[in-house]
């Protein structure tokens, strides 16, 4: 029965009855007897069926059509109707009969669902059309062309859109030139923005397609094939400039690419719609190395040297505007991001200085001189010269050296910048600073910094992307570092060179980079523990930075220390690297800045009292104006939240590796390492001490308490750091009183871990040796300088009467009678220092009686020649100054004597015959 049925439906969709109309005539008898032929396929059947149903339809509305016009002539004759007339000789024949195909059935009503199910069939022809409609949208959107008429696209011709003639389309599109186009927009006119546009565009709409319903196999083909050529083509290009007109400078339009990727991420070539592996970027490193390692060095080549051209017209952050050095910084970022880049990058000719034992290095820079310009007046030619001479001892710089490494080396360039505090922009941003308010300077202030953070956080990703290229790029950064801490070593002078160490800014952010490697290994203690102390040991490893010989010898904290004998074999190179790297540089850098700072103060606070003696206004004052201006401008840098914060977490971490370390390894460290932790505490808890503010400090404490035990005495030989141990005591682990003497937050002073009690109280090892180590420290700080002793003494004290009252150290104070001479040496010193103290208060008092005296008697002070009243003036300030620090040292001094004589077995002492005649 199917086979019958199959038959019959072979029939129908050949033709069947239906071939009648075209036979008339023939003999339907043989038309009937013809064979049928081979049984159609279903999708055969389909096609014939549909078919049909279209000629059908077409019969019926070309019949509609002929009705209406049929209708049409009636109406017009008025119901007149045309009369049937033979024509003479002209036989008429009986009209035809129309055949039609039989049907079985009548045809029925489709229900609407059926209706629109049969709508929505559409013929082979339909579908092809339908989907070179689709191409021609995708082609629209992605590239910006049309086969077809179009005002907003360029017109392409081609016969057909499939995947190979896209090449074709591409290649006709990028040889038109800028005229010829018809988009306006900069991108669409340029290969390198154009081509990395279409290649997102590409790889988003293909995103889209394979998240949507239906075959859409060969437009995602087509897709795929547009970013293959786009690649290829840009690749192309940047192998032969002169293939298509807008690449001739295509370098340049990479390197201006990654700048506006920076400022507008939308248009980055280096984020792809599937990680940045998929980027427009990562494709043409990726296409360029396939088919010329030499030209992809070009590039990167060619490239670095823009970026680097107009980073050097940058002097501070702010400068340059939309080609200034945070987005050129971020651009270099950007092309290091590809690791194949980043190796080429380092591999760069002025990535490192010569060496040091080359002729280059001996070479000098010589800056050109300036010219005078042509239409200068007398007055300026006259400033000219005079300018000249005074610049005639600046020789330039040798090219191993520190400004050589800030302009002649990329990671220099990217370093030195910053805001320079003689930078006459920087300076000047705070305008009339005398007569603007605390709030509006803080603001200013804390925009810098916020702009310094984000310069500085582009630099980190920078090195990191360089680190982690691999371990060519690595060591040739780590070698950078070398080189910059070896040509920094008289950074640390009170005015250091300029022609021979790096600016400030550089140090500053290099300090913030390393700081920044450490990050990972400054709170987990298993990585902690692979800072190997060996490392300055290895001359090898370190690269003569912690060298013992020569003029830029490190001294160390014990004496003639013997090195080790087992060779440096860490368990991980890296980190110890990093780590003692970056304990160095913090000596070029923060620390002489917070030195500078404090001079710069006590520069202001001279100044503002001269100008004050003068009765002159202080606020128009133009020198106070500088000044106040270059302090608020080192604040930027100086003071910058994340660096503080950074900076203090690693003087903790440095405080534990010391701890940790036996006595042998300890002997062998830097003297500075402990001088560093010292000078960074102090000036932060004088200046800033709300920057102390949730830092931990039990490891600093627990080393200064070790330092200055009797066992490791003979170990801390300097005695200006011995001080500074007992400086740090007070400035930030002595709670402060109910007077308000210092805004150290409570929480530095307190041990979390003993119920909030304070680390000087709670500790251990501070009960046993503190109160003896302080009595000693008392007679030492003699050495240290006349008013030096004054201050450091007077902190001791301090902090000794907080030891006193507390039970927990009421012993160790005992201690110090077993020994009677040493006592004796303690007392002595004690009574020398009271009547010294008092006998240079009795004299200073009535000197600054007698200035006061003069300076308020009007008619005789205006008597007196300007020397004399400048004289006057200076010895007043100058015996003001000394009773100031002597007098709250004697306060304290007769205080200690009171309370240590309120022990029976101290008093005793006291009362030897060797010291009666004293008291």
């Amino acid at each position: 029965m199917s086979s019958l049925r199959d038959s019959i439906a072979n029939w129908a969709l050949r033709g069947g009855a239906g071939n009648a109309d075209q036979n008339d005539g023939e003999n339907t008898d043989d038309t009937a007897s013809a064979p049928l032929g081979p049984p159609l396929t279903e999708d055969e059947m389909r096609d014939r069926r549909l078919a049909r149903i279209a000629a059908m339809e077409k019969q019926q509305a070309e019949s509609e059509n002929m009705q209406v016009e049929t209708r049409t002539a009636s109406d017009n004759t008025d119901g007149v109707q045309d009369m049937e007339v033979d024509q003479v000789g002209e036989k008429k024949e009986p009209p035809q009969k129309k055949e039609m195909t039989p049907q079985k059935d009548p045809p029925k009503a489709m229900s609407p669902q059926r209706k629109k199910k049969r709508a929505k069939e559409t013929t082979p022809a339909d579908a092809s059309r339908k989907l070179q409609r689709k191409k021609e949208l995708l082609l629209k959107k992605v590239l910006q062309v049309s086969t077809q008429d179009d005002s907003q696209c360029d017109v392409i011709p081609v016969e057909e859109i499939n995947v190979q003639t896209v090449a074709e389309i591409l290649a006709t599109r990028l040889s038109l030139s800028g005229w010829d186009l018809k988009s306006v927009s900069p991108q669409q006119r340029e290969l390198i923005p154009y081509l990395a546009s279409s290649h997102k565009k590409a790889a988003e709409e293909l995103k889209n397609l394979k998240q949507s319903k239906g075959n859409t196999e060969e437009l995602e083909e087509l897709l795929i094939e547009i970013q293959k050529q786009v690649v290829s083509y840009a690749a192309s290009s940047l192998m032969e400039p002169d293939l298509f007109e807008m690449g001739k400078d295509g370098t340049t339009q990479l390197a201006k690419a990654f700048m506006n990727g920076t400022t507008d991420l939308a248009s980055s070539i280096t984020f792809g719609v599937n990680g940045s592996s998929s980027s427009f970027y990562h494709c043409l490193c990726e296409e360029l190395m396939l088919q010329d390692q030499q030209v992809f060095l070009r590039v990167i080549r060619d490239t670095v040297a823009y970026l680097t051209k107009a980073l050097s017209n940058c002097e501070t952050i702010s400068d340059g505007g939309t080609e200034g050095g945070l987005v050129i910084v971020s651009a270099l970022t950007a092309m290091c991001g590809h690791k194949k880049a980043a190796v080429a990058v380092a591999q760069l000719p002025n990535f490192l200085l010569p060496p040091a034992d080359s002729p280059q290095a001996q070479e000098r820079v010589t800056p050109p001189p300036p010219t005078l310009p042509p239409d200068a007046t007398p007055q300026q030619a006259q400033l000219f010269r005079f300018m000249q001479a005074m610049n005639r001892g600046n020789n330039g710089y040798m090219k191993r050296s520190g400004p050589a490494l800030d302009k002649e080396t990329l990671l220099g360039l990217v370093m030195r910048l910053g805001y320079p505090r003689d930078n006459p922009a920087v300076t000047s941003s705070f305008g009339n600073i005398m007569n603007q308010s605390m709030d509006s300077v803080d603001k200013i202030v804390h925009s810098h910094q916020r702009q310094l953070r984000t310069y500085q956080d582009t630099i980190n990703q920078l090195i990191r992307c360089l680190i982690t290229a691999g371990a060519d790029a690595r060591n040739q950064v780590m070698q950078w570092i070398a080189d910059a801490l070896l040509l920094n070593t008289h950074a640390t002078a009170m005015r250091p060179d300029p022609s021979k160490v790096s600016s400030t800014a550089t140090l500053m952010n290099l300090s913030v980079a390393l700081l920044k490697l450490c990050e990972p290994f400054m709170s987990k203690e298993s990585k902690a523990a692979l800072i190997d102390p060996g490392f300055v040991s290895s001359e090898k490893d370190h690269k003569g930075v912690y060298t013992t010989t020569g003029d830029d010898a490190v001294p160390r904290l014990g004496e003639n220390p013997t090195p080790p004998s087992d060779p440096y074999k860490p368990k991980n190179s890296f980190i110890p690297q990093c780590f003692y790297f970056a304990a160095r540089v913090l000596s070029f850098g923060i620390v002489p800045l917070s030195s500078f700072q404090y001079n710069l103060l006590r520069n202001i606070s001279h100044h503002h009292w001269e100008l004050r003696n003068r009765n002159a206004d202080v606020r128009s004052d133009p020198n106070l104006q500088r000044l106040m201006a270059m302090q608020r401008a080192n604040e930027i840098t100086l003071y910058a939240e994340e660096m503080v914060a950074d900076t203090l977490r690693f003087c903790n971490r440095m405080a534990g590796t010391l701890l940790k370390m036996d006595d042998d390894q300890l002997c062998l460290m830097p003297e500075f390492f402990v001088d560093d932790i010292c000078s960074i505490l102090q000036h932060m808890a004088k200046m800033k001490p709300e920057l102390l503010n949730g830092a931990d400090f039990r490891n600093v404490f627990q080393m200064v308490v070790k330092l200055l035990s009797p066992k490791y005495a003979h170990m801390v030989r300097n005695y200006n750091l011995r001080a500074k141990l007992g400086d740090v005591l007070y400035e930030v682990f002595l709670p402060s009183d109910d007077g308000g003497r210092r805004d150290v937050p409570a929480s530095v002073a307190c041990d979390p871990l003993a119920g909030g009690q304070t680390y000087l109280l709670s500790d251990t090892s501070a009960q046993e040796t503190l109160a003896p180590s302080l009595l000693l420290l008392y007679g030492e700080v003699e050495h240290t300088g006349y008013y030096e002793k004054m201050t450091h003494r007077a902190n001791i004290a301090s902090v000794l009467k907080y030891l006193w009252d507390s039970t927990e150290h009421r012993q160790a104070f005992r201690r110090i009678t077993q020994n009677k001479d040493s006592f004796i040496k303690f007392a002595n010193g004690i009574m020398n220092e009271t009547n010294s103290l008092i006998a240079s208060i009795m004299e200073k008092l009535p000197e600054i009686r007698t200035s006061q005296l003069q300076m308020a008697d009007s008619q005789q002070w205006a008597a007196l020649t300007d020397e004399q009243r400048e004289t006057i003036s200076g010895r007043l300030e100058e015996a003001e100054q000394d009773v100031k620090r002597a007098l709250p040292l004697c306060n304290k001094t007769l205080q200690m004597l009171g309370y240590l004589n309120t022990d029976e077995d101290i008093r005793n002492l006291f009362l030897l015959q060797e010291m009666c005649p004293r008291l």
